[in-house]
């Protein structure tokens, strides 16, 4: 398949020179509970209690509660399920993967020096995997008034008929492809056939009623890397810092298929299937920092604060398309009661010009209490304001910037932990609750997870089991404009993890 680079020019600031939207920008900002067993177990309340690879993740003063030396790996598998409701017909698809979710090795140095305040010291380095973006989603049901036409038509109203009749496609911006896709399958044709038009009709089928399937199968992660470092003065206080690099690989392919069986035109030509099909590979890096500490004001209370920084994303998007459409009169100006076939497929890979995503930064405030050597308690805030999510160049992204400012508020999070040891025995559990990062709460509606685990001490080695259940529902919408209807999605989130951890 060929690859083009699509060319952006910098004086050509529209909207529509690259086709990225909220959905992108909400896929790429939040995160899951991911990390040892251990924290999964305990819903991820760590900020506090540190002591955990995945503790540095929230609060990276957390490094120094390690006694010794450690190295440890996670292994994960996750099992999603998604059940969809569109126009009242129910569907459901699910996906299981397997993943090395998190690796990492600890060093604690003790000062011996007992003229200085500066107690401990480590370093640490840690492999995380901040999300895992393996799913897959089916929806069908039947759309009373509207069709995929609306899509075609929303970009196509504007574009000059010599545009799509005199540029190749890898020649043309997002927003022109587009309407090439759909002049070229017949879904649409202009008012007039002049090079100066600008407007267009559809040839779907009149009547509503429009059966529509979308299946959604995507593969991918984003991923970190923390470079930790922490201290500890006098015996109250723990400050710490994590230099992180962000790696993003993502997949997506998606399939649209629309039918309907209503009266043909009786002239001109009369579209009655499409399908649409979507290869999207969106991949990059990026950074991020945090800052944070601990206090204990007493031997069993401790009290952390951190600051998560936004995470600088560079990424770049390549996208290949292909229209097939059946119907009557398609491809033939003679007899429009013949019934054929078009595929319109450019056979090229979109390659766009590279962009940037600032995804929010957040805060977060832990408070644990810790009962000997029995077990502990622990309580994490979390506040993240996602209407803070940006796209860059600005003014590439003006109106996709303004929509998420006006749609997208701050999110809290709560995560409460526990653990109770019995002997070499602990005995785990968890809970969080993450609001809606939307203002309406539904287009992406709150979370609710439980979890729970036991870890087993054999001495130099620990072995954590745990499991951890999340739903949320949200709203799928097929396109980002012209057919924005929208199938509710109930997605439920199983996840297995394994811990192994070694003394060093």
């Amino acid at each position: 398949m060929k690859k083009i680079f699509a060319i952006a020019i910098a004086s050509l600031a529209i909207t529509s020179i690259q086709a990225q939207d909220i959905n992108d920008a909400m896929r790429f900002s939040q995160t899951d509970l991911n990390g040892t067993a251990r924290f999964r177990a305990m819903g991820g309340a760590f900020g506090a209690v540190g002591g955990d690879f995945s503790s540095l993740n929230v609060n990276p003063a957390g490094s120094l509660i390690f006694a010794n030396n450690q190295v440890g790996f996670t292994l994960a598998n996750y099992n999603n399920s998604n059940d969809s409701n569109y126009f009242g017909k129910n569907t459901s698809a699910s996906n299981n993967s397997f993943a090395l979710n998190q690796a990492g090795a600890v060093f604690v140095f003790n000062n011996d020096d007992d003229r200085s305040e500066w107690r401990k010291f480590s370093f640490s380095l840690n492999y995380e995997n901040a999300r895992n973006l393996d799913n897959s989603i089916f929806s069908a049901g039947t759309n009373a008034n509207n069709s995929v036409d609306k899509y075609f038509l929303s970009y196509a109203n504007g574009v000059t008929l010599g545009t799509l009749n005199n540029y190749y496609f890898d020649e043309l911006y997002y927003n022109e492809q587009q309407a090439y896709l759909g002049y070229n399958s017949y879904i649409i044709d202009p008012t007039a056939n002049i090079n100066t038009n600008t407007s267009y009709y559809t040839n779907v089928a009149p009547g509503g009623n429009y059966y529509q399937e979308n299946r959604i199968h995507s593969t991918g992660y984003n991923s970190k890397v923390a470079f930790n470092f922490a201290a500890q003065y006098t015996d109250k206080w723990l400050f710490g810092m994590n230099l992180n690099s962000h790696f993003l690989d993502y997949r997506q392919s998606s399939g649209f298929y629309e039918s309907n069986s209503n009266a043909k035109y009786t002239t001109g030509s009369t579209v009655d299937v499409i399908r649409f099909s979507n290869d999207l590979y969106t991949y990059g890096s990026g950074f991020s920092f945090q800052l944070g500490t601990i206090f204990k004001p007493a031997k069993e209370v401790r009290l952390g604060l951190a600051y998560e920084s936004p995470t600088w994303y560079r990424l770049t998007d390549e996208l290949s398309q292909r229209v097939t459409t059946s119907g009557y009169g398609l491809n033939s100006t003679q007899n429009n009661a013949l019934y054929s076939t078009v595929t319109t497929d450019p056979n090229t890979t979109m390659i766009f010009v590279p962009y940037k995503l600032q995804s929010p930064g957040k805060w977060t405030g832990s408070f644990a209490y810790i009962f000997g050597k029995r077990g502990l308690l622990s309580l994490d805030l979390t506040s993240k304001n996602y209407g803070t999510t940006t796209y860059r160049p600005k003014g590439d992204f003006s109106t996709t910037n303004t929509t998420m400012a006006n749609n997208l508020t701050t999110a809290t999070e709560v995560r409460i932990g526990g653990e109770y040891k019995i002997k070499k025995i602990s005995l785990r559990g968890g809970y969080r609750y993450e609001q809606s990062p939307y203002k309406n709460g539904t287009t992406i509606g709150a979370l609710t997870g439980y979890s729970g685990g036991l870890g087993y001490n054999f001495g130099n080695t620990k072995l954590d089991l745990a499991y951890a259940y999340a739903k949320r529902d949200y709203d799928q919408q097929f396109f980002s404009q012209g057919l924005t209807d929208a199938a509710r999605i109930k997605s439920v989130n199983n996840t297995v993890s394994l811990t192994l951890l070694f003394e060093l």
